[in-house]
């Protein structure tokens, strides 16, 4: 294993996602394919401990050149315009350590659910392939105090590993789970994962159009 680098990820972490992208890594555990939908497939796998699942997305954005998708994907000023549930979004210098807070809008009589992450982006040269690595998962000791009312999501970990599809769009893996605690029924929650992927991910590919038009 590599040393870890900034911000916690090892080297090993940005070729894995790297690899999962070349050739779906979905042996030797139980994953299986949940959907498939908007160009995408969408596999989970059942976390025993907790009873919710881990996802592995595959798919192409059409018309969303990598380096595009990527940049839109980092830049959380611009995600306020585009996504509904951000309540607030914003980085944080701590200790040397750049970390992400994120609150997230829940309906009610639910509480909003809060994050605090690290995350760190790399583009990789694969045998001539030009990929874009985007790692994250929960911060170990989050330099941001709880708040009343809202709760903290203390297990959340996704990789995005994006290249091109060889004309004007991307072919994408997305690694996602996330324990967002509380008394939400384990069914809810994977409900609103199995939804929630799919439509972030087309979400996405609309902010790139707006983006193009942005900049």
């Amino acid at each position: 294993m590599d040393s870890p680098m900034a911000g916690g990820f090892s080297q090993e972490q940005f070729r894995e996602a790297c690899a999962e992208l070349q050739q779906p890594a979905l042996a030797g555990a139980d994953w299986k394919l949940l959907v498939e939908t908007l160009g995408f497939s969408i596999y989970r796998l059942l976390d025993q401990k907790t009873g919710l699942y881990e996802y592995k997305v595959f798919g192409v954005l059409e018309n969303c050149p990598p380096a595009l998708l990527a940049d839109v994907y980092m830049d959380l000023d611009y995600r306020k315009q585009w996504d509904q549930y951000v309540k607030e979004l914003y980085e944080k210098e701590c200790g040397g350590e750049t970390v992400v807070y994120w609150e997230v809008k829940y309906p009610f009589p639910m509480s909003n659910r809060d994050y605090v992450y690290v995350r760190q982006r790399q583009e990789l040269d694969v045998e001539g392939r030009k990929i874009y690595v985007v790692l994250a998962q929960s911060s170990a000791k989050p330099p941001v105090a709880e708040r009343p009312g809202v709760i903290r999501v203390k297990s959340y970990k996704q990789s995005l590993a994006i290249e091109s599809d060889g004309k004007q769009g991307s072919r994408v893996f997305m690694y996602y789970f996330d324990n967002p605690g509380g008394q939400i029924p384990s069914w809810l929650i994977n409900w609103a994962a199995k939804n929630g992927v799919p439509s972030f991910l087309k979400d996405l590919a609309k902010a790139c159009q707006t983006y193009l038009k942005k900049t």
